[in-house]
């Protein structure tokens, strides 16, 4: 129903109740001009005459109380479905659609999650994980998650903490085959590369050098599309891996993993909420996005200072000096 066909409906109604234009244009918040002009409107695309009209009082046609009696139950249906429209966007119950990618975020999301749902147990998280990039609108998404903000016209970001990307192995790996002291050392090593589950493309490796972000060329002695699997390979000492630094912190921390080439570590992006205008948002949604920029903007569970890195480093074979970090 187009909208001045819904405004004429009203008005008649309205104006039925009230026996009066002029209190049923009060009652609607609308001009009598403009409920005057809705009520001749309608009567004219029915082509029938709705009131009998004098100077002082209005009163229903038979054609007019016939209508009344057949589509006032249906208006106060719209309009009870519309008042349960508003209230639902207040209250903190019903689904809660979040979208985030699967490789390296999902042990990250999980704890905010969990947390929300204790916080909100009448909220159903409805949790879609992939490494395309959707669409925010199409896939109804009320919160998303993702490397970089969104393109995604009419969709607020808000900045979380960096992706670093660290050269790590485990200390049984540089025991056996040695330690990489430079970037072109890394053709003799064994490396782990992954494969895109979005695309299908292998992933290169980046890396700082001269000032600049440049892709760094590996031979590959495990492809992988999973990060798990690819963790797996470089913690049992068999290769060395890129990894992302809140997917590499805690076995940085418990010394299950050293990085390497620290003067060469990237961060390349930054994680970021993104989500619609707060003004439409339900309260649901705006909670679990406080929630997520209050637990993760800056968060140094998942982010190894230069400190850390460089303490870790000295578990290398042989190393006993701080090695410079290149800052990003």
């Amino acid at each position: 129903m187009a909208i001045n066909e819904l405004r004429s409906v009203s008005t008649f109604i309205k104006a039925a109740e009230l026996g009066s234009l002029r209190k049923a244009a009060l009652e609607l918040d609308i001009s009598p001009q403009a409920a005057s002009k809705a009520l001749a409107q309608l009567e004219k695309h029915l082509a029938v005459r709705l009131f009998h009209r004098t100077t002082r009082v209005m009163s229903l046609t038979d054609a007019g109380q016939r209508l009344l009696e057949e589509i006032q139950p249906a208006l106060l249906g719209v309009q009870r479905a519309l008042t349960k429209a508003r209230a639902n966007k207040d209250e903190f119950s019903g689904p809660l659609r979040i979208a985030g990618p699967r490789t390296t975020f999902q042990p990250i999301l999980w704890p905010l999650i969990e947390t929300f749902c204790e916080l909100y147990p009448g909220i159903q998280p409805d949790v879609l994980l992939e490494d395309r990039i959707g669409n925010w609108v199409e896939d109804r998404i009320d919160v998303g998650f993702r490397l970089g903000p969104s393109p995604d016209e009419g969709v607020i970001a808000r900045r979380l903490f960096p992706l670093q990307l660290v050269i790590c192995g485990a200390p049984a790996y540089f025991e056996r085959f040695g330690v990489p002291n430079s970037l072109s050392a890394l053709s003799s090593h064994r490396c782990s590369v992954f494969r895109h589950p979005g695309t299908g493309r292998l992933a290169p490796w980046h890396v700082f050098l001269g000032g600049q972000l440049v892709e760094q060329p590996v031979v590959p002695t495990i492809i992988s599309n999973d990060a798990d699997l690819e963790l797996n390979a470089v913690l049992s000492g068999k290769v060395l891996g890129q990894l992302a630094g809140a997917t590499a912190a805690p076995y940085i921390r418990a010394g299950q993993l050293v990085p390497v080439l620290l003067e060469h570590m990237p961060d390349i992006a930054s994680y970021f909420v993104y989500f619609g205008s707060r003004t439409s948002q339900p309260a649901r949604a705006r909670a679990f996005i406080d929630l997520a920029v209050e637990r993760l903007t800056d968060c140094p569970q998942y982010v190894l200072t230069s400190q850390e890195l460089a303490h870790a480093q000295r578990l290398l074979p042989g190393s006993r000096r701080p090695v410079k970090i290149q800052a990003s």
